[in-house]
Parts: structure tokens; sequence; C-alpha cells
């Protein structure tokens, strides 16, 4: 777990993720409103050399190209949706995902079935200074540390 107190620094660790990431990877996001998910997503989008990444929660999905293509999902709003055939499997994500890097915002159980490798990250803001946590999971991941 590593603390972060100032929102430079979260953008900052999402740049030395976004450093180790490769095509095909998933990456799980998840914490309370404004704990700063999208702006590690901007330091990963910023590490591939794409800029103007904004949230996707009223679109879902977006795709941003860069050095590495980067899809960025919010699944917030297919959590809370009111349709209840509204789902992550609707996005067709397969067809770009293994030549992107896909960070899942609100990554809960329907987004870790699709890749079991996998790195989760944690963002919790009880306070002003956030904690964050990764866990990886599959082979790719092992040993993996913040």
């Amino acid at each position: 777990m590593i603390e972060i107190a100032h929102p430079d620094e979260m953008f900052e660790l999402g740049k030395r993720l976004g450093d180790q990431f490769r095509a095909g990877d998933l990456v799980l996001v998840n914490g309370p409103l404004g704990a700063g998910k999208t702006l590690l997503t901007q330091g990963i989008g910023a590490s591939l050399g794409i800029s103007g990444i904004t949230s996707p929660t009223f679109v879902i999905s977006r795709l941003h190209r860069g050095k590495v293509n980067l899809i960025h999902v919010d699944a917030y709003r297919l959590l809370t949706a009111e349709n209840p055939n509204l789902s992550l499997d609707d996005l067709d994500l397969d067809s770009e995902r293994e030549g992107a890097i896909t960070v899942v915002e609100w990554g809960g159980s329907a987004a870790a079935r699709l890749s079991e490798d996998r790195l989760e990250i944690y963002i919790d803001r009880e306070s002003e200074t956030r904690k964050v946590s990764s866990f990886g999971r599959g082979s790719r991941w092992e040993g993996f540390m913040l």
C-alpha cells in the first residue's frame, strides 16, 4: 500500500504504472466517488502519449489511441442501470482488448470475468490522504508491487 497526499501524486502513480503495462493488460480500479480513479487513468494515458482523458461515465467506454491504445471504461452506470439487461458484456471489449490496455473504473466482479490475469487497484479515501493498494491475479501479475 502507498499513500497519496496530493492529486499530482495520483497522476504520477498512473504514469509509473502505465510504463509497466502492455497490450492485453486488464486493470480494475475501485474506490468511492472522488477517490482519484480517473486521475490515475489520466496518468496511465500520459505514459502512453494520450491526453484529454475524461471520465467516460455517460458514454461508459472510450478508446484512446496512443503508443499502446487505452480502453477506458466506467462501469458505474452499468452497476446502477435501471435496465437490468445492460451489462459489461454489451460493450464488446474483447474485439479491441488484446491490442490495448483496458482500465475499468468500478471494475467489480463483472469486470473480473474479462480476464483471469488482471491487476486490481483499490483507492481508499477515508481522509485527504488516499491509500492505494493493489492485488495481482494470474501469472502476468505474480510478484507485482505498487
